[in-house]
């Protein structure tokens, strides 16, 4: 239920009261990250921190820290490589190698066996599986590194000296592996309470789902009080059109992108009154008549499918993180929130008013009318339209979204939902399901590897035994600054705060945090921070 909100006067004096920032020194329980740990010991706390801390209104505090580990000393390296296929062209021999930083015992043995009678002083590492719920435990591989040195130039200089003797070096920074504690991490974490904040919690992709924008300017554009990045997207035109989500997302209540597999999604019901962490599937169908066509996509290509993950897409229908799969019969339906030129080629397009009269069957392209939509076909998707579908005639379109446990989630006008991957605390408990959210794969330890087990930026969102929720980031990619977490890391430190269900949200260089319509922590893009497809906005309800 809605809280009553305050009254003019109340409320000003509450929201002065609450804007004024507060130095407070809070114990929070760091995860443990030792080399050689046992699993147990990755949950015992570590150090305990000063923050800063931000009362921004009744039921919405931010807090801002460094998370250290005395005594670490980080340094440059230089990681041999081993030449590997990626799992969708291994049955290929003309698609170029990739290169994997682990390897087998065995390559990694002669790697080191050929340095060494080159001169080099090699050392070989072995790697071992986070404790991931749907994966292998022990050693996943073995590394080959050269050196530890002081400044990145040095380490440049030394795999010179690798690729000179054959081999494919890559730099790298210690403090980014798992195996080490990260000397410095820098953390924001937002919590929300329902129960006392009167504003509202939505998911947007602020009107246009056909564009990107920054965290912190569509933060400043709806007056937010915290606004944090959402799901993954799509960032290059050759994987569809940028700002696209790759992952099933709604805002005010309207769909408007598909899942991709059965993926984590962050729900915001009843304004963001209330939350909660599921994964979810979607199914949409469309009827002409009595014939009926199942809907593949919602505002992307037609044919082409980022992250995989629907039924007959190649080379996989299930969730590949980053990769974009491929589909020849493929009907995808375009809302009026897509704000662009649709895509054109070969297929049939047909444009329906609000209540589903079809306006028009033909070439693709144009733009959705107004309180219109479009359904766009490929292959036999394209023969199915031009079969049952005639001006004038009528197309109804259904659409489902269940959880995994079968449960029908009933979207409203005040409900949005963002999605991403993987599960990281499910009833209270670590439980990662990495594999089948398609972020690594244990037949192919290149896959996923740098993204799921180096520490990178990250955003995070949970909800903990009161009702409240989590939005965090950690700063990441910036050497002797803050290196990040992995996936495991991620869910250790969201259960630290007291997470009973957590996920994963976009990352790298999408994680941002913006307090009052500023950006409030370090994003690792160069270019500064990262327009991005949808948001987590605060917002508070006299804005």
């Amino acid at each position: 239920m809605r809280r009553t909100r305050i009254p003019g006067t109340e409320r000003r004096s509450a929201r002065l009261r609450a804007r004024l920032a507060t130095t407070i020194v809070l114990a929070l329980t760091a995860p443990a990250f030792l080399p050689g740990a046992a699993e147990a010991d990755l949950e015992r706390p570590t150090a305990t921190e000063q923050w800063t801390t931000r009362t921004l209104a009744p039921g919405v505090t931010v807090r801002t820290g460094v998370l250290r580990h005395p005594g670490t000393r980080h340094a440059w390296t230089v990681t041999v490589q081993a030449p590997a296929r990626t799992r969708w062209t291994t049955n290929d021999p003309d698609a170029p190698l990739t290169w994997a930083e682990v390897a087998t015992r065995g390559w990694a043995e002669d790697t080191a066996r050929e340095l060494t009678e080159a001169g080099l002083r090699p050392r070989v590492e072995s790697v071992r599986w986070p404790r991931y719920a749907d994966t292998p435990h022990g050693v996943m591989g073995y590394r080959v590194r050269i050196g530890r040195f002081a400044t990145q130039a040095e380490a440049r200089t030394a795999a010179s000296a690798v690729t000179a003797a054959g081999f494919h070096p890559a730099v790298s920074w210690t403090g980014y592996d798992i195996q080490e504690p990260a000397d410095r991490q820098n953390v924001q974490v937002a919590v929300i309470d329902p129960k006392t904040f009167d504003g509202t919690v939505e998911a947007t992709h602020d009107g246009n789902v056909a564009q990107r924008e920054t965290t912190s300017a569509v933060a400043r554009k709806l007056n937010s009080l915290v606004g944090v990045n959402g799901g993954f997207f799509v960032l290059s035109p050759g994987d569809g059109v940028p700002g696209t989500m790759s992952g099933i997302g709604a805002y005010e209540g309207e769909l408007e992108s598909m899942a991709v597999g059965s993926r984590s999604a962050l729900l915001l019901e009843d304004g963001g009154h209330r939350i909660r962490v599921a994964d979810l599937t979607s199914t949409l169908t469309a009827r002409a008549g009595k014939a009926t066509y199942d809907i593949q996509g919602v505002n992307r290509v037609p044919g082409t499918v980022r992250d995989c993950g629907r039924p007959g897409s190649t080379p996989s229908e299930l969730p590949w993180q980053d990769v974009t799969c491929r589909l020849a019969d493929d009907l995808v339906r375009f809302t009026d929130a897509f704000q662009a030129d649709l895509p054109t080629g070969p297929g049939t397009q047909v444009v329906l008013d609000a209540s589903g009269r079809v306006v028009s069957v033909g070439a693709r392209g144009g733009r959705v009318p107004a309180g219109g939509y479009v359904l766009q076909g490929i292959g036999r998707a394209a023969d199915w339209l031009t079969a049952h579908v005639e001006p004038y005639g009528r197309v109804k379109v259904g659409e489902t979204v269940r959880t995994t446990a079968g449960r029908r989630v009933v979207l409203d006008a005040d409900d949005s939902l963002v999605s991403a991957a993987p599960t990281l605390v499910r009833d209270g408990r670590i439980d990662i399901d990495a594999a089948a959210e398609g972020v690594v794969d244990p037949a192919y330890t290149s896959f996923g590897y740098a993204w799921a087990n180096v520490r990178q930026p990250r955003t995070l969102a949970g909800i903990d035994r009161r009702g409240r929720l989590i939005l965090a980031t950690v700063d990441g990619r910036l050497k002797g600054g803050s290196e990040g977490f992995t996936l495991y890391e991620a869910a250790a430190f969201m259960k630290s705060l007291g997470a009973v269900q957590a996920m994963n949200l976009d990352g790298g260089g999408s994680t941002a945090m913006a307090v009052n319509g500023t950006l409030v922590n370090q994003p690792s893009d160069a270019a500064g921070e990262r327009a991005v497809g949808d948001t987590v906005q605060v917002l508070p309800a006299d804005r």
